[in-house]
């Protein structure tokens, strides 16, 4: 909807460009504008996403190795940071044709500069790249009855970050209030197919280490280590 309201001109085009008008003209001040503004640029995001990959590579290494020796099959533990970074990938070549698409006029402090606004780079960049990051040391955590009190912490942090970003884009006339949000719901549908195939694969790996854990399965086990085997 909002991207169809962008593309035809739509009332709620009017009302967002007179929205983006009075919040560029005073309320937050410029210094702190700028800096929220800026948590959106790759060269800051990316590398906290490059630390939560790393990290979840490294403990997920080490969570196989540890299964592995228990005699349980390994889990792809690989797959999890590998999806977040095709998915942060996915951001610039989605993002990107849209703009040239609807080629959308900027802000009065961008005049002179290439139509293309919608939607705003800078907000999916934070949304989607300090997202994957969360989610996966999210995931990462342990099964305990404290995880499930860091998920709503770890949201509302996401949706305070983001809302920062989008305002201090705002604010600082890089982009109009709907750059911000058709991001925002791009961000959405991309961490939710993250999160959807990682539960996907996650199901498998589980029913995986079911199998090889059967009575029957650890009985052929300990015959090969020369052990007397489990009763039929």
């Amino acid at each position: 909807m909002l991207t169809w309201q962008v593309a035809g001109h739509g009332p709620l085009r009017a009302l967002d460009e007179r929205l983006g008008r009075a919040v560029a003209s005073g309320g937050l001040p410029a210094g702190p504008a700028e800096f929220l503004a800026d948590l959106g640029n790759t060269a800051v995001a990316l590398p906290v996403l490059a630390a939560a990959v790393v990290r979840s590579l490294w403990r997920g290494r080490r969570d196989a190795r540890q299964r592995a020796g228990d005699g349980a099959a390994p889990p792809r533990w690989w797959l999890p940071p590998l999806a977040a970074a095709l998915t942060a990938a996915a951001v610039p070549a989605l993002v990107v044709p849209l703009k040239l698409w609807l080629a959308r006029p900027g802000p009065a402090a961008m005049a002179g500069a290439p139509d293309g606004f919608y939607p705003s780079g800078h907000a999916a960049t934070a949304a989607v790249l300090y997202g994957l990051a969360a989610l996966l040391l999210y995931r990462g955590r342990r099964q305990t009855p404290g995880r499930r009190r860091v998920g709503p912490a770890v949201a509302s942090g996401l949706v305070l970050l983001d809302a920062g970003v989008g305002t201090g884009l705002v604010r600082r006339g890089y982009h109009w209030p709907l750059d911000v949000l058709g991001s925002w719901c791009l961000a959405g549908v991309l961490l939710a197919l993250w999160w959807a195939v990682c539960d996907r694969w996650a199901a498998g790996e589980r029913r995986a280490v079911g199998l090889a854990w059967t009575p029957r399965a650890r009985g052929h086990r300990e015959g090969a280590d020369g052990a007397r085997p489990a009763a039929p």
